[in-house]
């Protein structure tokens, strides 16, 4: 029989927090009193956080593990475990424990009321850097800004997914996906629940600032093209300003006696100029990678093996 619910979990070396993570996440999803099925996804860790994860297969039939060749990322984790997941309702959550798996209660009720998505909303982040609550907020703010796509802010992949909303995601062709904003884009009825994001439980972070900021130029690239058009505004504008430049310096030259000041602000405009347009060269990269990647067509993971408990 399948399972009411699914809770996909991805893992990159937690060994430190995961056993926390499957006693939480049992005990929270007894207490929904329905069935379910704790899907880890093992993404390429180096520690023993596989050898933990098929511990609880042996002993526990509603634990399956899906483990990856290498480390594919975060994003490749959540697309294999929803698309390996049987329930009627998905629950996506990180095995840190940042995310509270005690207001999946709250977001299943939500569920029966007939949302297709309930997003956690984080309401305050403990145990973050002041710099790191203010990339964020800003980044939400710029995205949402840049697409048409309506993407809530201050939100993760944590949440609840209907199947439905489940298989039109999954049936997307991209490559290079974004969870949370293919989840918006596909529609469906949405709401949050709001929740406090608490310190990690134990490990360090798997989202140090380079994978940060890779992350948000992938999320920015995937659903809008608005950085081109702007970057052909602001050549249009330097060019329009360059040239009434030329007008002014001419104008100099010929009707009045004013000295032509030259080197330092010639240095100056060539400067800013070539760094706007190197500036702009690279963000024609990005979009041409994400191109190249698609037309790659290479799968987005590759699954070693799958373990579960054996049925009697």
């Amino acid at each position: 029989m399948l399972p009411v619910y699914s809770v996909v979990v991805p893992a990159y070396n937690e060994q430190e927090v995961i056993t926390e993570s499957y006693n939480r996440l049992t005990k929270v999803m007894k207490s929904i009193g329905e069935t379910y099925e704790l899907l880890f996804v093992n993404d390429g860790s180096k520690d023993n956080t596989a050898n933990i994860i098929a511990g609880f297969c042996q002993n526990d039939e509603s634990v399956r593990l899906i483990n990856f060749t290498r480390n594919f990322g975060h994003m490749a984790a959540i697309s294999a475990g929803m698309e390996n997941a049987r329930g009627q309702a998905i629950f996506i959550i990180d095995a840190d424990l940042q995310d509270p798996p005690e207001i999946f209660p709250e977001m299943a009720e939500k569920w029966k009321e007939g949302y297709h998505v309930v997003y956690g909303k984080r309401t305050k982040r403990k145990g973050e850097s002041f710099f790191k609550k203010l990339t964020a907020k800003v980044f939400y703010r710029f995205l949402r800004s840049m697409t048409s796509v309506d993407l809530p802010s201050d939100t993760g992949e944590f949440r609840l997914i209907d199947r439905k909303v489940c298989d039109a995601v999954n049936k997307l062709p991209e490559k290079n996906r974004y969870i949370r904003g293919l989840v918006s884009w596909v529609g469906f009825k949405q709401t949050p629940v709001e929740y406090v994001r608490e310190e990690r439980f134990a490990g360090t972070t798997k989202y140090p600032f380079r994978k940060m900021m890779a992350f948000a130029m992938d999320a920015i690239t995937s659903f809008s093209h608005k950085p081109l058009k702007l970057a052909t505004t602001l050549g249009m504008i330097i060019s329009i300003a360059s040239f009434l430049y030329i007008l002014l310096v001419l104008y100099q030259h010929f009707f009045t006696d004013l000295n032509i000041a030259g080197w330092a602000s010639t240095i100056a405009a060539i400067l800013l100029t070539q760094g706007i347009v190197l500036m702009i060269l690279g963000l024609m990269g990005e979009y041409i990678g994400r191109i190249y990647s698609e037309l790659q067509n290479r799968p987005t993971y590759i699954i070693q093996e799958i373990i579960e408990k054996e049925e009697k």
